[in-house]
């Protein structure tokens, strides 16, 4: 049985990962892949998403400066730190 319930946009983002993966069940995915064919905001989103994955997959470590790995390393501290709040 299909779950008749549309997927916000805020449940559809926190799926995306799962959804490129290709590892979302397929009730799931179904719901995913409705919101996303009547949302352009989603559309945009997963598209961004996509190239983002595409490009950061190239970067090596070797492709950072140091201080760029040191700021890196700042902002995902931080956010660390900030999301426990």
């Amino acid at each position: 049985m299909v779950d008749e319930i549309s997927m916000t946009c805020q449940q559809l983002v926190e799926l995306v990962t799962d959804y490129l993966e290709g590892s979302l069940d397929p009730t799931a995915r179904q719901r995913f892949e409705e919101h996303l064919s009547d949302c352009t905001g989603c559309q945009n989103y997963v598209a961004q998403m996509r190239t983002t994955i595409k490009l950061v997959g190239k970067l090596t470590e070797s492709d950072l400066t140091p201080s760029m790995q040191d700021e890196l390393l700042t902002v995902f501290r931080n956010w660390k730190r900030d999301s426990q709040r």
